[in-house]
């Protein structure tokens, strides 16, 4: 404990000297917001397995490092990363940042609507302060999680997207968030704090992808928030794919917010990392809303991932759906924790979470924690979760076809994780998860095209 309070003494003296350095641009609300936050960050101080909500996430690898702030880079991005993780070809909008950073140059928005705003933070904070700081940290609680708090005090740069009433925009929109070491000679571990704002006005409609990448094998800390504001009759389909170094740490919290007949959907992938937490929180806050947020993990070696969801019915006639699957190998360990709360006048609800793991190895484990919060008496919610390993009679029938062991097993895995594969609804997005997991699998290749089994 005395090694963690010393730990945040360390983020307390480099908020000093950044708050006199770096700090002070900006409207004097948001000054004000990250003294706040760092003062809330030293009251909680980091979490701890004690603390109900990380009862099986230990992040006392993060509390103990010191981290140095992420800079500008002087390791460049070369053409073919930039052409291989922004889905060169397809037309997406695109944002870049490297080491938090905004990379004007690794960005393309050209062909987006004059309606529509998708610039950084930085730049939205100087010709839009007053729309930013009307929502800036209103959704994500930086006053009880430690993390959000951390973010918010420290939060340099980002992205603003601001989708105004009656658009649709036509393409999804990338954000794509790339580390790398501070310089060619450096191995220090540094941190990045990416921060989120997406404002969507009425019956409006966007595809957002954050994709997070590490370049190397380095040491780092990814603690990234997202906020979104849903409007009335609004749509967002959310993607997140996380590949970052499998020995870098990261935190996100993506807090969505939704009013009335709106419609917001998240899928999160996670492949990369050595302490992964998704922390995945909804409100709905308006009658008639349908959420829908899914999620596929694949950790091995000894990586750690936990999805920790929570979905707040607080108005009637809402509908939402939790889906999650994991593969695990090795000695990795997943948790997942998915909360529905109810409240009171939040009549006719309509929730279900269901959570399913494969284990391909005996030494793999997982933490599932499916939970019902219900003070309504008129609404249907069903929670289920399954643990399990490849079937062997599966396994028999295909090799009594004369399918070897190797494939069978691969066949049968990639059959587990097409059904949420199928709930990626950009195709450039799914390809890319997809044979990443054939890339896993022995034999891989023999599936590309895998349409399931008949």
């Amino acid at each position: 404990m005395i090694e963690l309070m010393q730990e945040q003494d360390t983020y307390s003296a480099v908020f000093a000297r950044m708050e006199t350095e770096t700090l002070d641009g900006g409207p004097e609300a948001l000054l004000s917001l990250r003294k706040d936050a760092m003062q809330h960050f030293e009251e909680l101080g980091f979490p701890t397995t004690k603390d109900e909500q990380w009862l099986y996430t230990n992040v006392s690898a993060i509390a103990k490092t010191t981290f140095c702030p992420a800079t500008r880079p002087d390791v460049a991005v070369d053409a073919a990363t930039l052409e291989r993780e922004s889905f060169a070809g397809c037309g997406f909008h695109r944002l870049v940042f490297v080491n938090g950073f905004f990379a004007s140059e690794l960005s393309d928005t050209t062909e987006l609507d004059d309606k529509v705003t998708v610039i950084s933070l930085t730049d939205a904070l100087k010709q839009q302060p007053d729309t930013v700081m009307a929502h800036l940290a209103q959704y994500a609680d930086y006053k009880t999680h430690a993390f959000a708090a951390l973010n918010t005090a420290f939060m340099e740069d980002g992205a603003f997207i601001h989708v105004p009433k009656g658009v649709v925009v036509d393409k999804p929109i990338q954000l794509l968030f790339i580390t790398v070491p501070n310089n060619e000679t450096s191995n220090e571990p540094i941190v990045v704090h990416p921060r989120v704002l997406i404002i969507t006005g009425e019956s409006s409609q966007v595809t957002v992808l954050e994709s997070y990448v590490g370049l190397g094998e380095q040491v780092y800390f990814t603690n990234a928030v997202t906020e979104i504001a849903l409007g009335e009759n609004a749509v967002i389909d959310h993607y997140k794919v996380q590949r970052e170094s499998t020995k870098a740490y990261h935190i996100a919290t993506m807090q969505l917010n939704q009013q009335r007949a709106s419609n917001g959907a998240s899928h999160v992938t996670s492949l990369g990392g050595d302490i992964v937490r998704n922390n995945i929180n909804v409100v709905l806050d308006g009658e008639g809303c349908n959420c829908n947020l899914s999620g596929l993990y694949i950790p091995r070696g000894k990586q750690h991932v936990d999805n920790h969801l929570l979905v707040d019915h607080a108005k009637a006639h809402c509908d939402s759906r939790e889906f999650f699957k994991g593969i695990l190998d090795d000695d990795a360990h997943a948790v997942f924790t998915g909360k529905i709360i109810v409240r009171k006048d939040a009549q006719k609800t309509d929730g279900k979470q269901t959570n399913r793991n494969l284990l391909l190895s005996d030494s793999a484990r997982v933490d599932t924690n499916p939970q019902l919060e219900i003070f309504a008496n008129d609404v249907k919610c069903t929670h289920g979760a399954t643990i399990g390993q490849l079937d062997d009679d599966a396994l028999f029938y295909l090799k009594t076809r004369g399918i070897e062991t190797e494939a069978a097993r691969s066949l049968l895995i990639y059959a587990f994780a097409s059904e949420i594969l199928d709930e990626i609804k950009i195709e450039a997005v799914r390809e890319q998860v997809n044979n990443i997991l054939l890339d896993r699998l022995p034999q891989g290749d023999r599936f590309r095209g895998f349409k399931g089994l008949q």
